[in-house]
């Protein structure tokens, strides 16, 4: 049950964030989860800075996911993320940050897990 929220500062296309969304499905597997279970977020056109400077495409990722998995298994997923920002939107992986946060309290379908 994961959640990716992405959060860039160039605008994409529906097509651009359709194929990251796609990307984004087999690339869960990385951390033992599957796209049955993915909902995605994306913000485009934000402001953002990084280190100091505004003018460069950036991306923030933040993954939540029930449960949790390894820091070899976070490494893969950070690689396949920083792999589909960059073929998709020219975002360099160096200006590009992945948060993990993983929890064992993770509500659905009107209860908790």
């Amino acid at each position: 049950m994961p959640f990716i929220n992405t959060k860039i500062n160039i605008e994409a296309t529906k097509d651009q964030k359709d194929a990251i969304a796609k990307g984004y499905g087999k690339a869960v597997s990385a951390i033992g989860k599957s796209e049955g279970w993915l909902m995605l977020g994306f913000e485009d056109k934000c402001d953002m800075y990084f280190k100091g400077d505004s003018s460069k495409p950036m991306a923030f990722v933040d993954v939540s996911l029930y449960g949790g998995s390894s820091a070899d298994a976070y490494s893969r997923m950070t690689g396949e993320i920083t792999k589909l920002l960059t073929q998709q939107l020219g975002i360099a992986a160096e200006n590009v940050y992945v948060k993990y946060s993983a929890t064992n309290d993770w509500g659905w379908n009107g209860s908790n897990l």
